[in-house]
């Protein structure tokens, strides 16, 4: 408990009790709870002030603590004093009030709950009740959360044996009031019974729970939106280190652990360093939310980073730089965790506390110590002899597939300044690092268990810079080490084939990859230069040029990692962004790409760099768009298909039309192909030609003048929504407003007109969450959707806008977007290419649309992608008279509409006048 300062500046406690004491008896209790309440808000006011003066979280939690015992105290004190009066109380009066818990321990946040034991010598007494009864009400009209028990000392010592929280929670009782005897025997007792040989079995019991809190949490530290009281690395593990300190070595203090051994000075330092840290950031969470808060969401991370005063610098937010500084603070309670286990190992117990196999006894293994299926080292000098051996034991681990003893990663952790230059620089070690990165035996754990002992970012500085740095945005997940580490395990099993039913086509490349070597490392690389500022990809790319030769790469493989790293970006942004099927795509794409081995493992590593983003990110839509880019690439450099032979590509198309259709009449068949321009022929297989044809003959046989043909695809994620209509103005804004009213996220469209004036336009849609959008009842209410908008019985703006007024208290609406139009004229021979960057939210493709519409732009295709918080929509677009776009007088007016239609269209104005009513 740290020391409080100026104690009468929080409360009173005589002069409260005096003043109590001077209350009318026929209105003690309406008199005593106005005195305790204006106590109370002043204590807690004080308080406060001095947090926002100092941030010193530590000293506020206990002088919280300080201003509730007296509370408590004053309260305890009238009702057996004043309200509930015996002149010769009995022994079996005696009553004592004990903190328990955190209040116990001293420390209290601004909505923590008070836990209370009432402790009795026996059985309550009538008196007693009525004392505690007295005092838990005025508490609870004081506003306070109080858990509480009233307890024999028996009583409390028998459950203690049999409920490990209850024991955890008495661990740190604290006398506060009352019959301070009682309270001494309460501490004898369970003293007592600590020291019968239960303290392995309790150790073992904290781990436990700690492991079982941690996956309820995610397992790792590095979840976007932390919860720093019961997640991995938060204040819960620091207090599971003491719980286990105190009960195995008696202290009172952390600082009594470096006098036992257990620490060194350094690592008391550490472990008092991330307390205070974690502390002020939960009163700082606290008092942002007005209630008792232990998430730092977004909207909170950037409050708390202002608050902090936490400074932009280059490359990196305040926020940024805020979540890097908690995202080490939890690295640092996990190493303070390490070694205080291999401690108390070490000393209190023969068998290993963490699950490891008890197999094989001690050994030597390569030079190594094997102790119960756990590699360690013979003596405590191991790596002052040797440093690399600490890279060496990791390397041989791995081929064992062995754990790592956690009494050697605590040595590692206390020699790790040995990793410099002269290390560095050592054949060997570098050898031992890229054996390791390379294996095929589970590189992902290696690479995390270097990282976790500090090893990794020593022995690579460029990925120490990256150690924790993170990206305040919805679409990144995990850190950049965590998603680096998170790649290369994704990779590795891609190579294994694990995921072939999932990722076919990269599984098939692996098998046919040459410079493996390259690959893997240019994906730990590809984004170690995030957070410097400029492009991370060309400042990645000469990190690489100068690393891979210290590791050892030839000339010709630093060339292809640097390549690797600096065009990381270019299959996705590609696949994702254009339209594969335009000629001109894939010659710019090819002409940057190359070679067909550059393919194969660009390819790869953008596969495994999505698919570690996080959970959901990947679907088979991004599958299928990376296929179809890859095949298409693959042809252009092979021969197999000549970008500039757009007629023989044309009468193929057509004959592979009238072979799929050998069972309709001759002239039908030759109907459906006058009637198709070029442009769609050559942008669909001859499956879809086939399928359209039939739609296409039935609404003519039926006179219809509007059909809507809805097709699940369960291998690419999406559903492909077809729309055959007579060509009029504004049908591609309708159909999207419709489709985002059901629920329907477009990922790519395309719009073909017919010679005799209709339209034929396909969609393909997901859900919201990247899933398909396929149930038969949600497909039924997406074709009556867009039947009624298209017939104007239904207009999309208005629920659009109703919806993005009810998402803007959404936690998405703390991230801002600086939206962007960007007007391409090389990038297709058809169409102006029109890409636009804002910040999604509902109604903005059919905002955008309209505004297409009011430009009188024709849309030949879509590509539209979220990544998190972040739209990017791609429109290829010709004027009225089926031209691209050149003029730069009406390129700006396109820009300046557009970015109109983005801060204010049609349905953020009604979300506006629907918040104005």
């Amino acid at each position: 408990m740290a020391p409080v300062k100026d104690k009468r500046a929080i409360v009173r406690r005589r002069a409260l009790g005096a003043a109590m004491a001077a209350l009318d008896p026929a209105d003690h209790r309406a008199g005593a709870l106005a005195l305790l309440k204006e106590a109370l808000e002043a204590g807690r006011a004080e308080v406060r002030r001095r947090f926002e003066a100092n941030g010193d979280g530590p000293a506020a939690a206990a002088a919280l603590a300080y201003l509730a015992d007296r509370i408590v105290a004053v309260l305890c004190d009238h009702a057996a004093g004043r309200v509930f009066p015996k002149p010769n109380p009995t022994a079996a009066d005696r009553l004592a009030a004990v903190a328990v818990g955190g209040y116990g321990r001293g420390e209290l946040a601004p909505f923590s709950d008070i836990d209370l034991l009432f402790l009795t010598p026996y059985k309550t007494t009538p008196r007693g009740e009525q004392i505690v009864e007295y005092t838990l009400y005025m508490l609870w009209d004081l506003g306070l959360t109080v858990g509480q028990a009233t307890r024999s000392v028996d009583e409390t010592i028998a459950r203690a044996r049999r409920d490990v929280t209850i024991r955890t929670a008495l661990l740190e009782a604290r006398f506060v009031h009352g019959d301070q005897p009682l309270y001494l025997e309460l501490r004898r007792r369970f003293a007592a019974d600590a020291d019968a040989g239960s303290g392995r079995a309790f150790a073992a019991a904290k781990l436990e729970e700690r492991d079982a809190r941690h996956r309820r949490m995610g397992d790792s530290r590095y979840v976007v939106e932390p919860n720093l009281k019961d997640g991995k690395g938060g204040l819960r593990d620091l207090h599971t280190l003491f719980w286990i300190a105190k009960y195995l070595y008696r202290v009172e203090d952390v600082r009594d652990l470096v006098a036992r051994g257990a620490l060194t000075e350094a690592e008391f330092r550490m472990f008092r360093r991330a307390h205070r840290y974690l502390w002020s950031v939960r009163f700082r969470l606290h008092y942002l939310a007005g209630r008792a808060e232990e998430r730092l969401t977004f909207d909170r991370q950037i409050a708390v980073a202002a608050q902090s005063r936490y400074a932009a610098r280059a490359g990196g937010s305040d926020v940024e730089r805020f979540m890097k500084h908690y995202y080490l603070i939890a690295k640092t309670v996990g190493d303070l965790t390490r070694i205080f286990c291999a401690a108390i190992e070490a000393e209190h117990v023969r068998r290993p506390l963490l699950r490891v196999p008890l197999w094989g006894g001690r050994r030597d293994v390569e030079g190594f110590r094997l102790d119960n299926g756990r590699l360690g080292v013979a003596d405590d000098e191991a790596f002052a002899r040797a440093p690399a051996d600490m890279l060496r034991l990791f390397r041989v681990a791995q081929e064992r597939e062995l754990d790592v003893h956690p009494r050697a990663l605590m040595l590692i952790t206390r020699n790790l300044p040995r990793i410099d230059a002269r290390l560095r620089a050592d054949p060997e070690a570098n050898r031992l690092f890229v054996d390791m990165l390379t294996s095929r035996k589970d590189p992902e754990t290696t690479l995390r268990r270097l990282n976790e002992a500090g090893v990794l970012g020593r022995f690579v500085p460029a990925f120490g810079r990256v150690v924790a740095q993170t990206q305040h945005d919805m679409y990144h997940v995990y850190t950049v080490d965590e998603h680096t580490i998170f790649a290369v395990g994704v990779l590795s099993r891609i190579e294994k084939g694990a995921l072939a039913g999932e990722l076919p086509l990269a599984t098939e490349i692996m098998r046919g990859v040459l410079s493996r070597k390259a690959l893997y490392l240019a994906l730990f690389l590809h984004d170690i230069a995030k957070g410097r500022g400029g492009d991370h990809s060309v400042l990645g790319a000469r990190v690489a040029r100068k690393l891979a030769p210290r590791l050892g790469f030839s000339a010709e493989e630093t060339e292809t990692v640097a390549w690797l790293v600096e065009h990381h970006l270019l299959c996705s942004s590609t696949a994702f962004n254009r339209d594969v099927s335009d000629p001109r795509t894939i010659e710019n794409f090819v002409a940057a790409v190359r070679s067909p081995q550059r393919l194969r493992l660009l390819l790869a590593l953008t596969v495994a760099d999505i698919r570690a983003v996080g959970p959901n990110v990947w679907n088979g839509w991004k599958g299928q768009l990376l296929r179809d880019l890859y095949y298409r690439a693959e042809a252009a450099m092979t021969g197999g298909g000549a970008l500039s032979d757009r007629k023989r590509r044309l009468e193929a198309a057509r004959a592979a039309v009238r072979a799929e259709l050998a069972d309709w009449p001759r002239e039908e068949v030759e109907r459906f192909l006058d009637r198709s321009y070029p442009d769609y022929l050559l942008s669909f297989d001859a499956g879809t030609h086939a399928r359209h044809a039939a739609l296409m003959r039935r609404a003519d046989s039926d006179g219809a003048q509007l059909t809507v043909e809805a097709r699940g695809d369960s291998f690419r994620s999406t559903t492909e929504a077809t729309v055959y209509a007579p060509d009029h103005p504004g049908l591609f804004a309708g159909v999207a407003g419709a489709m985002t009213v059901c629920g329907a996220a477009i990922v790519e469209a395309r719009v073909f007109g017919t010679r005799d004036g209709m339209v034929l336009d396909t969609f393909h849609v997901q859900g919201v969450d990247g899933a398909p959008f396929d149930e038969p009842e949600r497909l039924a209410r997406l074709s009556a959707t867009i039947e009624m908008t298209l017939a104007m019985d239904f207009k999309p703006q208005v629920a659009l806008a109703e919806r993005e007024q009810a998402s803007r208290a959404s936690r998405m609406r703390v991230f801002k977007v600086q939206p962007r139009v960007l007007i391409d004229n090389r990038a297709s021979a058809s169409h102006t290419v029109v890409e636009l960057n804002a910040r999604d939210r509902a109604g903005l493709l059919f905002d955008v649309t309209r505004a297409l519409v009011d430009l009188r732009l024709a849309v030949g295709s879509a590509r539209v992608a979220t990544y998190g918080e972040s739209a990017v929509d791609v429109f290829y677009v010709r004027d009225s008279f089926g031209m691209k776009v050149t003029d730069d007088r009406r390129l700006a007016e396109i820009r300046e509409a557009l970015l109109a239609a983005v801060q204010g269209g049609v349905v953020a104005r009604k979300a506006e006048a629907v918040a104005a009513e």
